[in-house]
């Protein structure tokens, strides 16, 4: 089952780089979050959450990445591949 959307990829990176260049103009990360949540029309923890991954994805906070977690939740998409190696070998 997939989700669509209800925001473009690029409305997405636009919100977080914003959190990220404004920060510093706020008390806190979650007052930006709050601000300019309210300004791209979504809910401050749906942004925060965006602003987490990009974190993490990045290397500015620990943690699995996207890709680590893709292969966590589909090991056998990585296996077959090495399977199939193992095969023709």
């Amino acid at each position: 089952m997939t989700r669509t959307s209800r925001y473009s990829p690029e409305v997405r990176e636009r919100a977080v780089r914003m959190v990220l260049e404004h920060e510093r103009e706020h008390n806190s990360q979650w007052s930006a979050i709050v601000s300019i949540a309210s300004k791209i029309g979504c809910t401050p923890e749906t942004l925060r959450k965006w602003v987490r991954r990009t974190e993490i994805d990045t290397g500015r906070r620990g943690g699995l990445t996207s890709d680590d977690r893709a292969r966590v939740k589909n090991p056998a998409a990585s296996c077959g591949a090495l399977k199939g190696k193992n095969l023709k070998g």
